[in-house]
């Protein structure tokens, strides 16, 4: 594989790591000793929030909508058909199974969904308004009891109104003001107001993330989201400003968004860095963005596509987009991402508001070995057997005692015995 970095990232340090980690572990040992008393410090310290109860009344929620301009009410229901569509398209691939494998021999599994979990909702620099649609939605799909929405209160001194409606809307009930590791820790161990869940999904920042990590174990998670990340590969027929609009959409999520873009022309590399520049100045945004994109931003050419596509699967971003002559081709060589756009008009910020594929996805090199958010992670598939004939438990039996009396299981082997006796 060989590349030119025309842009590199700087790494993070081990430092700042070890200090999150050691931050999250105090938190998540505060909540467990203290309960309710823990969450209502951590709030007053991190939002300055101190209500009278961090559960939110119906009522409340009701109001949420009456706060909304109509325009963005309509955006979050055409969100919530849209990813209800695709979820329950996803939930069709699932099947229950009983079959003889071999006469005799019947196995099977169950698809079902867990009792319970629990949705963070991220609000901090931005309300991402449909962050509830896209871990709530799915934990619908897939028959979830009990689901419990968790979203900080921000700056404004409760849940963003378009986040607390979406969450009404799709019928959470249970909801609680509240955000960070506090809440993920609440979550998994519960208080006196709050029953622990049996998984935990969504995004959130580097506190959040690492507390789902802490937890783990306690109570099942979906994966540990980071930072956002885009890479893109792109050939000579890539556009310069578009691709630019698409690494700043990434980079101001967050000061540590990773952006990439990999490109078989130095031509177009050198013009999407002017472009950059060039938009950067004209975005709100632009510290945010601009922090971002200087620490975390790279810019990569390579002598063809082959090597881009290795370049990109080594990376495993979380969106990958592919603006070339035919990304088709393209993609099917791509092994590891958490989502995928194919040609330029099919725009990653589609999928991050309203298109209908999940927009919680793996990052930092995760996708190697998961997908991203869907109806599937919040079902179990449970396996069971049974042995309808004389003949096939002898020969199950036999098998299993003598492979046992090697390994020296002698109750193992005894529990095979028994029924060759019987039978």
């Amino acid at each position: 594989m060989n590349f030119i970095e025309v842009k590199k990232a700087v790494p993070r340090t081990e430092i700042e790591i070890e200090n999150v980690q050691n931050a999250v572990r105090d938190i998540i040992a505060r909540v467990k000793k203290e309960g309710d008393e823990a969450i209502r410090y951590f709030e007053k310290k991190f939002d300055n929030y101190d209500p009278p109860t961090f559960r939110v009344s119906a009522e409340e929620a009701v109001k949420a909508k009456d706060k909304l301009p109509p325009e963005i009410v309509e955006e979050l229901d055409f969100a919530i058909d849209q990813v209800t569509l695709f979820a329950k398209a996803q939930k069709a691939c699932f099947s229950n199974l009983d079959t003889e494998i071999k006469p005799g021999m019947k196995m099977g599994h169950r698809v079902i969904p867990v009792d319970s979990c629990g949705c963070y909702i991220p609000a901090g620099r931005y309300p991402c308004l449909t962050a509830a649609v896209m871990s709530i939605v799915p934990a619908k799909v897939a028959g979830v009891k009990r689901i419990v929405a968790c979203s900080p209160p921000g700056q404004i001194g409760e849940i963003n109104p378009g986040i607390l409606y979406t969450i009404h809307e799709l019928g959470c009930e249970e909801i609680y003001c509240m955000g960070g590791a506090h809440a993920i820790a609440a979550l998994a161990y519960g208080t006196e107001t709050i029953a622990p869940v049996d998984l935990i999904v969504g995004p959130g920042n580097q506190y959040v993330a690492e507390a789902k990590r802490q937890v783990f174990g306690r109570v099942g998670i979906d994966f540990i989201a980071g930072p956002s990340e885009v890479l893109i590969i792109a050939d000579e027929t890539g556009s310069a400003e578009i691709l630019a609009a698409d690494l700043l959409a990434q980079a101001e999520h967050d000061p540590n968004a990773r952006t990439c873009l990999v490109t078989t022309s130095r031509e177009l590399a050198e013009k999407a860095l002017e472009e950059i520049e060039r938009q950067l100045k004209k975005r709100t945004t632009e510290e945010v963005a601009r922090t971002s994109w200087e620490n975390n931003g790279m810019v990569i050419v390579t002598e063809n596509l082959e090597d881009a596509v290795a370049f990109s699967n080594e990376y495993a971003p979380e969106h990958l987009e592919i603006h070339t002559e035919n990304p088709d081709a393209i993609l099917q060589q791509c092994r590891h991402y958490g989502s995928a756009f194919k040609g330029e008009i099919s725009a990653e910020v589609y999928a991050d508001k309203v298109a209908g594929p999940n927009h919680t996805l793996p990052t930092l090199g995760s996708a190697k070995f998961t997908g991203g958010l869907w109806v599937g992670m919040y079902m179990k598939v449970m396996t069971h057997m049974e042995i309808t004939s004389k003949e096939a438990a002898l020969k199950l039996a036999k098998h299993s005692e003598n492979q046992a009396k090697y390994e020296g299981m002698d109750a193992h082997r005894y529990a095979a015995t028994i029924r060759l006796k019987n039978m």
